[in-house]
């Protein structure tokens, strides 16, 4: 065992006792005023019940995945620990993402009383918040690993392996099943709180700010407390959850990939290890994080920035350090894979931000074609969104073919596929700081609803909407990266399973003049699209519901309008609710079923296919979506900063509905594709051997 392996589970513990300690930051500054408390109170409320029923419904689902593969083990599939890494990696995705609802409802109202003294005080706190979720998701993570890998290593150094297969080969097959359960529980999550947040989104704009033209986050619109409940369950809550499953999927799939290198226990662990120096280097840049009373967009940006690039430089030079230390000095050059992805990382950070963000002249000049329309914004968005595409894949490409070939895949291929595996984990290292860039924006935009609805004085919501927006763009980078390193696990997964096939005692050969290949490669392209269309729609039906309650509620209840009439918040909430655990189930479901029934169809080689397709329209696609959906949220924001004649005006009206077209995109459909491409590949790689036993195509 590497000597440097117990230094994993003593920063899991760190991480979490610096979530603990800004936790406790937090909430010693005040809530605010009575009326602010008040609302805060209702919107943690909602988002607790939503998520305590969301987790009952997924419940009896992970049982029922729990006994088909505790099934599989009596008929000799698996091992017995199998079905207890599913559970346990779902328990540990949930608790992500519910520590990080927790702080984030507790810190918006803080954050909108902060604003009253200075901008800089409004941003430290916001920004807190979104570390604590960071560091609770990396915690947790190297936590539920670290548990796994010590306690499998024990059991199997003292009791007989499963004939034919060695340790290290069953700890890592075992610990795929990890990154299962947590890739199903991610996937509800932000499937869920997707079609929740947006539902009631859309439903608030379409009525409130185009219809009856009041102000966002307006107490009198039955629809705001259900939009600020829905951007903690999705945003935070469901981006936690999917974040923890990028981070221990990165890591798990590239072990495995160490292992088949013949790297052995060593390049197991380095992944491991590396993740947890990304821990101590993402502390250090939090406090590198602050502004300017005064600060432009920016400079906020560039506060925000410095924290990012200070850990990522860290981590640069003890990833050199750790394997040279580890796997010695001939494979420095995974060292050098490791640093390609952190610039990867970096780098698709910063054409997302210069397509999304109001500072530069792609999301202005898209902001100019309202003034003709909601038809030519929607065009505009949707353009924009395909042409941001060219660098990120452009940036994607050459990442894999340096890590590959810098990790020494000229000469062995398995080790190359290492380094694209590596790179993924590098990418992913500085999550603690770089998930805590993209979850303070819901607390932020929690924090000026409270000041609109609490009649604070305007200079407090203006603080509060210049963080707002800032979070826009950092959201939109956030999700950028989170796709990127989704496309560098999903190559690493693919990889590992290929190696599950021989290992299971098939052949695979992924020539694409075979017209099996060619049907999965077929299926796999449209799989991301098919499921887009199922999200979509779901947050279309849930928003036109919404849109129906709202209406009523203006029409009904006596003196809404003039703030005499108190509307039925509780009413929309309940919608949204329903709504969105009824529509999450039959995506998750599509993502379980399909590689299964192709593989039993057309056998393994159409299962490789498939994984190929979905990855390389699914990463495509999912960077159009977020890219567009940010776009114009940030074009709205830019108008009603006074641009194109301003707030109220047909161009800004024009703006709200290209705002709500992409609310979709952005955060329920494009965020969750990246989770979609990985399940689809964890779960090949578990049932590959019930696959080939059972195939109809050998």
């Amino acid at each position: 065992m590497s000597d440097f392996i117990f230094f994993v589970p003593l920063c899991a513990v760190i991480a979490l006792g610096f979530s603990g300690y800004l936790t406790l930051k937090i909430f010693r500054h005040e809530e605010g005023s009575e009326k602010m408390i008040e609302i805060a109170v209702a919107v943690r409320e909602g988002a607790s019940a939503y998520l305590g029923r969301q987790y009952k419904a997924v419940s009896v689902f992970f049982l029922i995945v729990f006994l088909l593969l505790f099934g599989l083990v009596l008929k000799g599939y698996f091992v017995i620990f199998v079905p207890f890494a599913f559970i346990a990696g779902g328990f540990f995705s949930g608790l992500a993402g519910f520590f990080g609802m927790k702080i984030a409802t507790h810190s918006s109202a803080r954050t909108a009383h902060a604003c009253k003294s200075s901008l800089n005080a409004g941003l430290r706190l916001a920004f807190s918040s979104g570390a604590v979720m960071g560091f609770i998701v990396v915690g947790l993570g190297l936590l539920d690993i670290s548990i796994w890998y010590f306690g499998l290593d024990w059991y199997y150094s003292n009791n007989p392996l499963p004939e034919g297969v060695s340790k290290l080969t069953v700890i890592t097959s075992t610990m795929l099943c990890l990154g299962m359960g947590a890739s199903f529980m991610a996937l509800f999550a932000r499937v869920g709180g997707g079609i929740f947040t947006k539902a009631a989104d859309v439903g608030a704009d379409l009525v409130g700010k185009v219809e009856a033209g009041i102000p966002e986050d307006d107490p009198r619109n039955p629809a705001v407390i259900a939009d600020n409940v829905g951007d903690n369950v999705g945003d935070v809550a469901g981006m936690g959850a999917d974040l923890f499953e990028s981070y221990i999927g990165s890591i798990i799939a590239t072990s495995t990939l160490g292992v088949a290198a013949g790297l052995g226990v060593k390049g197991l662990t380095v992944p491991m290890i590396l993740a947890s120096v990304g821990v101590l280097a993402s502390i250090i840049g939090t406090y590198f994080v602050k502004t300017k009373e005064d600060a432009t967009q920016e400079a906020l940006l560039m506060a925000l920035r410095k924290g990012i690039f200070i850990a990522s430089g860290i981590v640069a030079v003890l990833a050199y350090i750790i394997v040279r230390g580890v796997l010695g000095i001939q494979y420095t050059g995974i060292a050098w894979a490791i640093i390609t992805g952190l610039l990867a990382g970096l780098f698709i950070g910063l054409t997302t931000e210069y397509f999304t963000s109001a500072s530069y002249k792609p999301t202005q000049k898209l902001s100019e074609t309202a003034l003709t329309g909601p038809a030519t914004i929607i065009i505009g968005g949707l353009s924009l969104g395909m042409m941001s595409t060219a660098m990120p894949v452009i940036i994607i490409a050459g990442a894999i073919l340096l890590s590959f070939f810098l990790a020494g895949g000229g000469s062995d291929t398995t080790l190359g596929l290492y380094g694209i595996g590596i790179a993924a984990v590098g990418m992913l290292s500085t999550l603690g700081i770089t998930l805590a860039t993209d979850a303070y924006g819901p607390v932020a935009d929690n924090a000026g609803g409270i000041a609109q609805m609490a009649d604070l004085d305007p200079e407090v919501r203006k603080k509060t909407d210049a963080l707002d927006s800032l979070g826009n763009t950092t959201a939109a980078t956030g999700k950028g990266f989170a796709i990127g390193s989704a496309a560098l696990t999903a190559l690493a997964l693919i990889a590992a399973y290929k190696e599950g096939v021989i290992l299971a005692g098939g052949t695979i050969h992924l020539d694409l003049m075979n017209p099996v290949v060619l049907i999965g490669l077929f299926i796999g392209t449209m799989m991301p699209f098919l499921f887009s269309a199922l999200t979509m729609s779901a947050v279309g039906r849930a928003a036109g519901m919404v849109v129906v309650e709202v209406r009523r509620q203006f029409k009904e209840i006596a003196g809404i309008m003039e703030g005499k009439g108190k509307p039925d918040y509780a009413r929309c909430v309940s919608i949204v609710t329903k709504a969105a655990l009824k529509e999450m189930i039959l995506p998750a479901l599509l993502a379980l079923v399909t590689p299964i029934v192709v593989g039993i169809l057309f056998g393994v080689n159409c299962v490789g296919g498939l994984l190929i397709g979905a990855t390389a329209s699914g990463f495509v696609l999912a960077i159009m979506m977020a890219n567009s959906g940010g776009a114009w949220d940030n074009a709205k924001k830019h108008m009603e900063e006074g641009a194109c004649g301003g707030k109220g005006s047909d161009a800004h009206k024009a703006g709200v509905v290209g705002d709500t077209v992409g609310d979709p995109f952005k955060d329920t459909s494009g965020p969750s594709i990246n989770i979609l491409i990985k399940l689809m590949s964890i779960v090949s790689i578990v049932f590959v051997a019930f696959v080939i036993k059972n195939t109809l195509i050998p």
